[in-house]
């Protein structure tokens, strides 16, 4: 069920269950991230991994610090830079964290969404919410919440209905390692807005099993159809005969009916091409087609973050 009853989802919360919310990023699958039951909930409504850990939301930098033994003061400086949004911090967990959460690592993720209506629910909440992407493990994330209803909507009992996600891809998530600076997975903030206030940063490799950080397996994001990533009018060339959709960033390719087409950003812009990714790949995979082609953006700012998400779309 879809509805907007901020204290119908607190009282689901309360009693273990788990629900959907809104963040600025994509949609979460939110659950007492202090009740092992609750973690355990989302585990199985995602059919997800119990090696891959989950994120933990909460609603202010003072609350980061009950979840957390230490904050670097390279973590702090990011926190008054960049939170509330869609930055999360890896730190030496607090004992009040329950392994499953972690996956059995010493390290906590922790975020505070800047969404209004996810800022709100967990202010009401006396415990924090782990929050992976509400959807099944390894396929599109979701950022409206029809979109969770079509995946997990007869899985959970409510979605609390947000309206569409304002950035459209997962928070960069930053760790700290010996002093350096390290970036686990690219996300809505970029990496050369890291380094503006920390300091240059090392960028970490997917994993392909034990991740270190959340959303750092190297196959995820995909769609039913296999995704083929390079020049796609030239890649088009080697599938006659077949169904083929395709990703562009400015503009449409020429031999592909331009309902089988997504232009992520017609002006160009990066912020714009991350909000309209996964919703596209979506409508793509609605149309069942036997191949998706899509290029690359531009390797810098959010354009990292996308073509992170176009490979591991294409990982096999």
């Amino acid at each position: 069920m879809i509805g907007k009853d901020l204290q119908y989802a607190i009282q689901l919360l309360k009693a273990d269950a788990v629900v959907a919310i809104p963040t600025e990023t994509v949609y979460g699958l939110a659950g007492n991230a202090l009740s092992p039951k609750a973690a355990s909930t989302i585990f199985e409504v995602k059919n997800r991994p119990s090696f891959d850990p989950l994120i933990v939301h909460t609603s202010s930098v003072e609350r980061i610090a009950g979840l957390t033994t230490e904050m670097p003061e390279a973590a702090r400086q990011l926190a008054q830079r960049f939170m509330p949004g869609p930055l999360t911090l890896l730190l030496p967990r607090a004992a009040i964290i329950p392994d499953i959460v972690t996956a059995g690592s010493a390290r906590v993720a922790v975020r505070i969404p800047a969404h209004p209506m996810a800022h709100e629910l967990l202010a009401s909440l006396d415990f924090p919410l782990a929050a992976p992407s509400a959807n099944p493990f390894g396929y599109i994330s979701p950022t409206t919440a029809r979109h969770v209803e079509d995946q997990l909507g007869d899985k959970i009992p409510y979605i609390l209905d947000g309206g569409p996600c304002r950035v459209g891809v997962e928070s960069t998530i930053v760790g700290f390692e010996e002093g350096m600076v390290v970036v686990y997975r690219k996300g809505g903030i970029a990496v050369e807005d890291i380094e503006a206030v920390a300091g240059p940063v090392a960028v970490r490799p997917h994993s392909a099993s034990n991740p270190a950080a959340p959303g750092m397996l190297r196959s995820h994001y995909a769609p039913s159809a296999p995704v083929v990533l390079g020049d796609v009018e030239n890649l088009l060339l080697r599938y006659p005969g077949k169904k083929v959709g395709a990703i562009r960033f400015r503009e449409a390719a020429s031999g592909i009916p331009a309902s089988r087409q997504i232009v992520l950003s017609p002006s160009g812009g990066l912020a714009e091409a991350a909000r309209n990714l996964f919703a596209g790949m979506r409508r793509l995979d609605a149309l069942r087609l036997d191949v998706i082609l899509a290029e690359l953006l531009p390797e810098e700012g959010l354009g990292r973050a996308i073509n992170d998400r176009l490979r591991r779309a294409a990982a096999e």
